[in-house]
């Protein structure tokens, strides 16, 4: 699994694209879609800070450039399972 580091402020990832999204500000997400996709999306839940993918499409693996990207900037790592 892969989450956000606990030492990274969440506001980070509103650099990466990312916005606040729900009523309580339950998660932060990306939409990663393409013309092949109806939705996708890179979430981050703010309380365990853990990565997910949200897709229509399980075979899902364009566009997870940001991703890249959050681990370029030394802003994840990996935890157990």
């Amino acid at each position: 699994m892969l989450k956000i580091k606990d030492n990274v402020d969440l506001k980070e990832l509103e650099k990466f694209g990312f916005k606040l999204y729900g009523r309580n500000s339950e998660s932060y997400r990306i939409n990663i879609e393409d013309k092949r996709y109806r939705e996708a999306y890179l979430i981050v839940t703010p309380v365990t800070r853990k990565i997910t993918i949200d897709a229509s499409d399980t075979y899902i693996t364009d566009k997870l450039d940001i991703l890249y990207d959050l681990i370029k900037a030394n802003l994840v790592e990996k935890v157990g399972e």
